[in-house]
């Protein structure tokens, strides 16, 4: 497909602002299992990673004790969304930017996150922002950032280019699955990791609102993709 541009958005820290209701979930998942709750810094730097993947990181590095917490986790988030409290609270701009990327015939919008396919879409839907991404890549079936499985995904499934394709996100995992996959990527300094993290890990150019985001794609990729 000559001339296709994907643009692949992280959702956590990215999309979305979800901090608080993480932060208080770790929390609620760590204190129901009697164990040393993680400081904010430290569960803030793990978001954007599969939810094992993290539970590991922040436990004791043991494998089943991280199925345990992620289960549990889950078991939190499902309690909260039942009692209508939300997580998916869009950044400003975020639908604005959405809507004006995607519109060109040849640019294709597709997310790339840690949060599970079944939490992905209610944020979606919550949005009416479903049809707008052609291609959904999530820890369901692929393994977590910063392997850059969803990133290689995301091209397969829609057939771009990885010259003209382009990671958005808060973390250095989403740079560093980007780079991995031989994609651009672009980090935004409203999220979970640090410019300098976000620049260390390969992001081409680092924006501070998404009014920004159109001229960082054009420069990142080109006007020629």
């Amino acid at each position: 497909m000559s001339g296709l541009r994907l643009v692949i958005f992280d959702l956590d820290g990215t999309l979305v602002d979800s901090a608080d209701v993480i932060v208080q979930l770790m929390e609620e998942t760590f204190s129901g299992r009697g164990l040393t709750v993680p400081s904010v810094i430290d569960i803030r730097r793990t978001v954007g990673l599969s939810l094992e993947v993290a539970m590991v990181r922040l436990g004791s590095g043991d494998a089943e004790e991280g199925r345990m917490l992620a289960d549990d986790f889950r078991m939190f988030a499902g309690r909260q969304h039942q009692r209508g409290v939300a997580d998916h609270q869009l950044y400003p701009g975020a639908i604005a930017a959405i809507e004006r990327i995607g519109a060109p015939p040849d640019t294709l919008l597709g997310i790339a996150t840690g949060k599970e396919l079944a939490g992905l879409k209610r944020v979606l839907e919550s949005h009416n922002l479903g049809p707008r991404f052609a291609t959904l890549q999530t820890p369901d079936t692929n393994p977590s950032k910063p392997h850059p499985a969803m990133v290689l995904s995301a091209m397969s499934e829609t057939g771009a280019d990885k010259s003209a394709t382009v990671m958005v996100g808060d973390t250095s995992f989403d740079m560093e699955a980007a780079v991995a996959a031989g994609a651009r990527c672009i980090g935004v300094s409203w999220g979970y990791h640090s410019r300098t993290a976000l620049q260390k890990a390969g992001a081409a150019s680092v924006i501070d609102r998404y009014e920004q985001l159109d001229e960082a794609i054009e420069t990142v990729l080109g006007a020629g993709g």
